[in-house]
């Protein structure tokens, strides 16, 4: 089932259309200005956030890129939230339900219906605790518009993560399904590292994407641009190797020619 089928139509309120100005701003401001940092009077989020999304990932790495949108996201708090919210909301049963309920409100305008979900979730190597701080993402907005797997992870995955484990001091780990569009945003529980992640293996949208692989199992060579080069397909390696083999062939015939 191809899940850009069918489009979802999304009729922005007042206060959502004011997000998303205030969310463009604050890309345009760190893009610094110009052509790549435009954003006209009214924007949208099809035409504008994407866009702004995409002039972040050119040219920079993937490590830069969610340098870049974790920075975005901290000049929203004022100096000393950070420290604050850690005193008040420590890592806990109700922090994290708490959280969950404010970002299923919060964030509506950036990724779409959403509801509360318990679970059991894992608050440490050896300890689950059912709560309801799994706030799932019906069909991401953002993910459906872009139809970018690279942009997922970088601009929003791991930036998100981190931005809460890290900044805010309450972990929260993002299970995005690439097959539904579709997110689980687990507060309470540490992610683990992009490496370890089960999106690290995940391949580009075919349809969607210019640089994605002929090879449907291959990676999306947008999430990490320091994967190592043992993370590319036996195939491609398959293929490399012969390549080489074949070069290496000819140079020696081409050597035995000339001593003749």
């Amino acid at each position: 089932m191809n899940p850009f089928g069918t489009r979802t139509a999304y009729n922005d309120n007042i206060l959502d259309r004011f997000c998303i100005n205030i969310f463009c701003q604050k890309i345009a401001a760190k893009l610094g200005g110009g052509k790549a940092g435009f954003v006209p009077e009214s924007p949208t989020f099809d035409d504008d956030v994407v866009r702004l999304s995409q002039e972040i990932m050119r040219g920079r790495s993937s490590k830069d890129q969610r340098e870049l949108i974790r920075e975005i996201l901290l000049s929203f708090l004022p100096r000393g939230i950070p420290q604050l919210f850690k005193l008040v909301f420590p890592p806990s049963k109700f922090s994290a339900e708490f959280n969950a309920l404010i970002a299923s409100v919060a964030c509506k305008w950036l990724v779409g219906d959403m509801e509360i979900q318990e679970a059991d979730v894992q608050v440490s190597p050896t300890e689950f605790r059912t709560q309801s701080s799994v706030v799932h993402i019906k069909k991401c907005r953002y993910l459906e518009a872009s139809g970018c797997v690279g942009m997922c992870v970088n601009m929003c995955k791991m930036p998100t993560q981190s931005f809460f484990t890290n900044e805010m001091g309450l972990p929260l780990t993002m299970n995005p399904n690439f097959e539904t569009l579709s997110c689980d945003m687990i507060f309470g529980q540490t992610p683990v590292p992009l490496s370890q992640d089960a999106v690290y293996t995940q391949p580009c949208f075919p349809v969607h994407c210019s640089v994605a692989s002929a090879e449907a199992s291959r990676p999306c060579p947008k999430m990490d641009s320091d994967r190592p080069s043992s993370h590319v397909s036996p195939r491609a390696t398959a293929a490399a190797a012969a390549m080489a083999a074949l070069a290496a062939e000819s140079a020696a015939g081409l050597g035995a020619g000339g001593m003749v």
